[in-house]
């Protein structure tokens, strides 16, 4: 299979070049920005149509102003895509969208496998575990150059649960509290982002009652996980009929509730 890779000069992108390779696909090449420096001997593509001319599947971490124009020039070029850039907005979202009518994509806020499992968990817990007696709770970590809180998989984790709750994650978020909150309003998802060092990832999704207390918790010590995850996700695609997959849908696990 063919892989191209979005922002290859770039920290994930370097690393989903590798493990393309290691795949043993065969790396097309990928775009970075002027200035920057990409691994030795890396075909250059001008832009993303170019490299989707090219590439059975384009993987992508670049930036969500990128979103948009990725996803009509690979529905354009009838090249799958795999989509790991967080922070999109409801326009960006609705160009994905679009796209999956014509290619088939993997989009994830996180490609490791260990996190998806932890999604499914989510969902489930949150549909047997009553709202108003289980307070949910996210909390996240990372290095101190992120620039978005919360993180994309903390709202993944928080919209994991609000599905299994049967609500929308926006009528029901908390994303930070300061002074005087007042009480915990009954079936809130609250949230906490921390930053510091180089922490890769860690999320805890807490459901706190009464009388118990559940927690799951998920580590990322490097982030070669999730380039190994989206090239698993790229391989997949292969062969796959137009539509927007997750990677519960790459992994074999079936719908949540």
């Amino acid at each position: 299979m063919r892989i191209g890779v979005a922002g290859i000069a770039g920290r994930m992108g370097r690393l989903v070049a590798r493990e393309a390779t290691a795949a043993g696909a065969v790396l097309v090449g990928g775009t970075w920005r002027a200035g920057e420096v990409p691994p030795g001997g890396t075909p250059h593509f001008t832009d993303v149509a170019a490299l989707a001319r090219h590439s059975d599947a384009v993987v992508d971490f670049t930036h969500a102003s990128a979103v948009a124009a990725h996803a009509a020039a690979l529905a354009g070029a009838g090249c799958a895509w795999v989509l790991g850039t967080t922070g999109l907005s409801e326009a960006d979202q609705e160009a994905v969208r679009k796209a999956a009518q014509h290619i088939p994509l993997v989009q994830a806020a996180n490609f490791s496998p260990g996190v998806a499992l932890v999604l499914g968990l989510a969902a489930r817990l949150a549909a047997a575990l009553p709202a108003e007696a289980y307070d949910a709770e996210i909390a996240e970590m990372h290095h101190r150059q992120k620039a978005d809180a919360p993180s994309g998989t903390a709202l993944a984790l928080g919209a994991a649960v609000a599905r299994g709750r049967g609500v929308t994650l926006e009528s029901v978020a908390v994303r930070g509290r300061e002074g005087e909150t007042g009480p915990r309003p009954p079936g809130a998802i609250g949230f906490a982002s921390l930053r510091g060092g180089q922490v890769v990832g860690e999320h805890t999704l807490l459901f706190a009652a009464d009388d118990e207390q559940i927690a799951l918790t998920h580590r990322a010590f490097d982030r070669a996980v999730f380039a190994r995850g989206a090239v698993r996700a790229a391989l997949w695609l292969e062969g796959r009929q137009p539509g927007l997959y997750g990677m519960e849908d790459v992994l074999g696990m079936g719908a949540t509730p």
